[in-house]
């Protein structure tokens, strides 16, 4: 039998980057562990780390020390190639500007993972979730003609289409207004339920992080409480 392994471990992480200033200590030594299936939320002000450390674990980012574990394979042994691989078809993200394709209709943006992956029937299954976030029937529109909450339902359909094990959403409600913010929030928890996908949620609304199984708290690059 193989050896299951969680989505996500980070043993010790620093990163230090580089400024006019001189270098800038962004993450002190975090330790996190995200199951499978496990919804975490972290949280704390700005300037904390939160989005540096969606990077880290993602391999965006090299940490300057520690270790990153993603399915059990450590991102330092792993060139940008590498990760790339490691990450198709198993990570997705979401973020809070969206980041659709300007010159793909809504259904091409949410096809055009899965046909680089070489997915059968990309087309459909960009088709069916479209209908699974409400907006089948604003398939053939481009970004500029959807709205902000569109946009967003558009890359969570994007990101949930290939059935990811681990979901990373940077402020996925963050540029949204009260109605659309709850109702991302909503697809988003609803479709992560459903398709078993780890949850990796940096916000600050204290409401949205209050449904995940927990919350990990940062200040000053650190880990300073888990609840």
């Amino acid at each position: 039998m193989s050896e299951v392994f969680d989505p996500l471990v980070l043993e010790a992480i620093s990163l230090t980057l580089p400024s006019a200033a001189g270098p800038v200590e962004i993450l002190r030594g975090l330790d996190v562990r995200v199951r499978s299936g496990e919804r975490v939320a972290l949280v704390g002000p700005s300037g904390c780390g939160k989005s540096s450390l969606i990077a880290v674990a993602a391999g965006l980012e090299r940490p300057t020390g520690g270790k990153v574990m993603l399915f059990g394979q450590d991102l330092a042994g792993l060139d940008e190639d590498g990760r790339a691989r490691l990450r198709r078809g198993r990570v997705s993200l979401v973020f809070q500007g969206f980041h659709l394709l300007p010159n793909m209709t809504a259904q091409e943006n949410v096809a055009a993972p899965l046909e680089i992956a070489r997915t059968p029937g990309a087309t459909e299954t960009a088709r069916v979730w479209l209908d699974r976030v409400g907006l089948v029937a604003r398939g053939r529109h481009y970004p500029h003609q959807l709205s902000g909450g569109e946009q967003q339902r558009v890359a969570l359909a994007r990101a949930l289409a290939c059935r990811p094990a681990l979901l990373f959403a940077d402020e996925p409600t963050g540029n949204l207004d009260a109605a659309n913010a709850a109702h991302v929030a909503d697809l988003m928890f609803d479709l992560v339920a459903e398709t078993g996908a780890a949850l990796v949620l940096v916000t600050h609304d204290e409401t949205l992080a209050a449904r995940a199984d927990r919350a990990v708290r940062l200040r000053d690059g650190r880990v300073v409480e888990t609840a």
